[in-house]
């Protein structure tokens, strides 16, 4: 997967609690097991109206968000089914970072499996952010590394983030990558076994 290491850009404020992930990705755009393509389903239900046509009044349908690759979000953001197609669209639209105050655990979970970095913040700190995106194009910046984000109004926050799952997004791994990287190991280990116990095949 991508590597994550600083981010610079545009974010869109979605202040709604209890986002789930059939919001995020319908059920109808779960027939494929392809991570691209899926941004047209990316919260189908609110970008459009009934009639197929783009809602004005959604965020990301305003000009003044488009691009942007930061979301700031309610709390409880990607509750519901577990779906490994929410992180996927929201990656394929372009949105590599999720600020919110608390997620659900399996889509959490998710994020970093898929490079897509979900920042847990403060209520408060949260609340701060979404008015600073509110009505204008702001920029955000966020150092992995450092563990830090930086406001618009030069504001410097400190968050958290497992040394694991830190250092799986610095280095673009997921899980299967990073066992990979073990191969010889592996190998070894797998050759030691046969020798010591033949009979297992």
């Amino acid at each position: 997967m991508k590597k994550f290491t600083k981010l610079a850009a545009h974010a869109a404020p979605l202040p709604v609690a209890n986002i789930d992930t059939d919001q995020i990705i319908p059920k109808q755009f779960l027939s494929t097991v392809e991570r691209t393509g899926l941004s047209r389903g990316l919260f189908f239900d609110m970008r459009f109206l009934s009639d197929g046509s783009p809602n004005p009044d959604f965020v990301l349908n305003k000009p003044a968000y488009e691009g942007a690759k930061i979301l700031i979000a309610g709390p409880n953001f990607g509750c519901g089914s577990s779906r490994e197609h929410a992180p996927w669209a929201l990656l394929d639209y372009g949105i590599e970072c999720v600020i919110s105050a608390s997620f659900a655990d399996i889509f959490f979970n998710n994020c970093f499996k898929n490079g897509v970095l979900p920042l847990i913040l403060d209520a408060s700190q949260v609340d701060a952010l979404m008015s600073q995106a509110n009505g204008q194009n702001a920029r955000f910046e966020i150092d992995l590394a450092a563990q830090t984000l930086t406001g618009p109004d030069g504001n410097i926050y400190h968050f958290e983030i497992d040394p694991g799952r830190k250092k799986s997004l610095l280095v673009g791994l997921d899980e299967i990558g990073q066992s990979l990287m073990q191969q010889d190991q592996i190998s070894e280990h797998e050759h030691k076994r046969k020798l010591m116990t033949p009979w297992l095949g």
